[in-house]
Formats: structure tokens, C-alpha cells, sequence
């Protein structure tokens, strides 16, 4: 479980590739966006460039620039206003990527680029909550405890469709984060739809620091370890609190993942690892239909056949699903809460001299048995809801419900 490359830069040159999973969300734990997952190499597997998908494997090796010329230059001649060459050639570039009709495969500038790799530190200012599209709509996956956007009253699941009184329609979660994002101590006016009724929240941004594991004792000896993201500490977290709960002769623990969007991969398999038996599949890769690459457990996690109950709801992505279904799958734990996010795509992601990056999805994974949860999510083994009248009373039926099982 050791992750020899934790302290690698975010952002690589060499070679410019790095591949991450991705699905149908960005956060806004505001300043911009976990594709979760960056998937890169920690000693127990290797990444290497993959060839082009069968289907393009005809597109001629350069494109014909012509046509663009002839915009160019009727642009330039009869364009009332000042144009930036910068901003012209980023324009083309975004257009390309955008062509491809997938809003996950995006080409990020400079400035956006830098944005995204500072989110990787898990310090920013925003409002702190989980952006997503459903069709054409900018949604809320989910605000993340005791930061503005959750003090502020907004919901998973709410469509945001004004960002400071401008129309929302159109425009890609990439952008809506950059609306959304500012500095600490301004505000920003969302209008959002809920249950078909219209509302305004004024969110002031602030300084958010999310810790990447957390851990506490309940009643009972069961360990409670907490993860709210997938950061480059999270392996090294989990095993203390493993190593933590083993020691004490833990009854069980409660994993929980509810409202974590995602992040490395390799933290993910890391984590799964930890319940796992040697050689058990924790993960599939899968392009044009084969499967390119398979993540087992390289060893026999320190908390195996410890009883453990995961913990999932809605607001659970990617990297958190791709624990919560390997633990399912190979019987290793029972999840309890409702059905996750289901982001299923991956890709990959390419840095630039200019600084400006590139990611593209390149391809599909799937569970241990096989199950791609790219919009269906990952489903409990015990459904349990968590209302918002529960909530508010501080009654964590879900937790309980955990309890309850490790307790039997």
C-alpha cells in the first residue's frame, strides 16, 4: 500500500500524459474541477499511452487549415472591436475539443489549468460544493459539510440556473465554475430550481480547507474513517487509520464516503486494498469494448475480513465508487445509503509547453463484476435514506444503520 510517488507533481511535461477517470461532474470546492481520479503509477502498475480508438483511426494526420484562414480573415477585417491573437488561438483550440461532443473532453488554458492544479492541494477559495450537468442543466451533486454553499441552504440534486443573474443555459460546468469561483469574502448570487420552485441563495466564498480523512472511535470499538476526497495523502491516512484500528482490536468500521466526489485513482485502489485478498480485482479498464488494463490488491490488506459497512449516498463519484463497488463486489463489505453519482468514463490528460492541458476521455471501467456505473451509480446493499428532517435533527439513519449491522 505504499505510494512511492506521492510528493509527483500534478502537472507532468515529460511526455505530457497522465490519465485520470472522469464522469459527469466538476467541484466547485470553488475555484474549479476534480475529474476524479488522476490515474498514474504508485509502483504497483504501470500507465502507458494508449493508441487511438478504432474509430479514428481514419482522420487524416493533419487537418486542413484553409477554411479556418478564410473566418480568420474575414474576422479580422470586419470586426467592430479589438481582437487578442492569444484568445483567438484558444478559441480554436477549445472549438476542436469541444467538437468532439463530449463534455468531459475538455482543452483547459493556462490560467484554468493552474486553477485546476491548485484544487489537487485541497486548499482554495470558493463555496464548497460538487457541480455536475444533468442534460443541459448545471447541477448540484453536493454541498460539502460545514462550508458556505451547505450553510447557505443549498441541495443535492438543485439545478443552478443563474449565476449572478446571468442565464446559466449553455454553458459548460468548466464555465460555471469560473463564475461561481472567487475570492474569500465575496458573494455570489445563484438562482436555483427546487422541486420546480425558484429560489436565490447569496453564498459568500471563504478559504476552504477539506481534510482528506478523518477518524474517530464510536461506541462500541467500531472505527469511523471518513473520506471526503481522494487526495495524495489519502493512502498514507488510511493505512494509519487501519494500522489504528487493527491495534485496538476494532469490532468493525464504518467507511464512510457519502458526498466524495473523487480524486486519484491510486488512492482508490489503495483504499480498496485495504480490505482486500491478494490478487482480487479491484477495478477493469476498458476501450473500444476490450479491457486494457485490470488494478488488483498487490497484497492482503491489514483490515481483510474485518467486518466493515460502506457508507454511500448521491454525492458519491467516482474514485469513492470505485472503492465502494470493489469492496462490494468481492464481499469484502456491506454499503448502506442510497444509489452513488455513477461516473464510469476515464481519461486522459495531457500538459502542454504553454501550460494549457488537455483531457479527453479514452475510455470506460468497470467494477469486479463487471459493471460499468457511468450514470447508474453504485446500488447499496441496504437501502437507507437520509431525509432532510433527519438531518436537520441530527438523526444519521444511515450511520445508524451501519452500527446496527457491525453490532449484530
Amino acid at each position: 500500500m505504499k505510494n512511492s510517488q506521492r510528493g509527483e507533481k500534478k502537472i507532468i511535461k515529460s511526455k505530457s500524459v497522465r490519465y485520470f477517470l472522469s464522469g459527469a461532474f466538476a467541484i466547485i470546492l470553488v475555484s474549479f474541477v476534480f475529474y476524479a481520479g488522476f490515474q498514474f503509477g504508485d509502483g504497483n502498475w504501470s500507465v502507458t499511452t494508449k493508441k487511438p480508438v478504432s474509430s479514428n483511426k481514419n482522420l487524416p494526420d493533419n487537418l486542413d487549415y484553409s477554411s479556418v484562414e478564410e473566418v480568420y480573415d474575414a474576422l479580422r477585417r470586419k470586426y467592430d472591436g479589438q481582437l487578442e491573437v492569444d484568445k483567438l488561438m484558444t478559441g480554436l483550440k477549445k472549438g476542436l475539443v469541444e467538437a468532439a461532443g463530449d463534455p468531459y473532453t475538455v482543452y483547459l488554458d493556462k490560467e484554468e489549468a493552474a486553477s485546476f492544479n491548485e484544487q489537487l492541494n485541497g486548499s482554495f477559495s470558493g463555496i464548497g460544493a460538487e457541480l455536475g450537468k444533468d442534460g443541459a442543466n448545471i447541477v448540484v451533486i453536493s454541498p460539502i459539510a460545514g462550508f458556505p454553499a451547505e450553510k447557505a441552504g443549498l441541495k443535492s440534486k438543485d439545478i443552478i440556473v443563474s449565476i449572478d443573474g446571468e442565464d446559466t443555459t449553455g454553458l459548460s460546468v468548466d464555465e460555471a465554475v469560473k463564475r461561481i469561483r472567487g475570492e474569500a469574502g465575496t458573494s455570489v448570487k445563484l438562482g436555483i430550481v427546487r422541486d420546480q420552485a425558484r429560489q436565490e441563495l447569496t453564498i459568500t466564498r471563504e478559504v476552504i480547507t477539506i481534510p482528506s480523512v478523518e477518524t474517530k472511535t464510536l461506541e462500541g470499538n467500531i472505527c469511523y474513517i471518513r473520506i471526503t476526497r481522494f487526495a495524495e495523502d489519502t493512502p498514507g491516512l488510511v493505512e494509519k487509520a487501519a494500522d489504528a484500528c487493527k491495534a485496538s482490536n476494532a469490532k468493525g468500521v464504518v467507511l464512510d464516503m457519502r458526498g466524495n466526489p473523487g480524486g486519484y485513482l491510486n488512492g482508490a485502489v489503495s483504499v480498496s486494498s485495504t480490505w482486500l485478498k491478494q490478487g482480487q480485482t479491484i477495478l477493469q479498464e476498458k476501450r473500444d469494448g476490450k479491457v486494457i488494463q485490470s488494478f488488483t490488491a498487490q497484497t492482503t490488506g491489514i483490515l481483510n475480513g474485518i467486518p466493515t459497512v460502506v457508507l454511500i449516498n448521491e454525492g458519491s463519484a467516482s474514485a469513492s465508487e470505485i472503492t465502494a463497488g470493489a469492496l462490494k463486489d468481492n464481499n469484502a463489505a456491506q454499503v448502506v445509503g442510497v444509489t452513488s453519482y455513477g461516473k464510469g468514463s476515464v481519461q486522459e490528460f495531457s500538459a502542454f509547453s504553454s501550460g494549457s492541458v488537455l483531457k479527453v476521455t479514452v475510455a470506460r471501467w468497470f467494477t469486479p463484476a463487471g459493471k460499468n456505473i457511468d450514470k447508474e451509480g453504485i446500488d447499496p446493499t441496504v437501502k437507507v435514506e437520509l431525509t432532510e428532517a433527519d438531518a436537520k435533527a441530527k438523526n444519521d439513519t444511515q450511520l445508524n444503520k451501519a452500527i446496527e449491522l457491525l453490532n449484530k
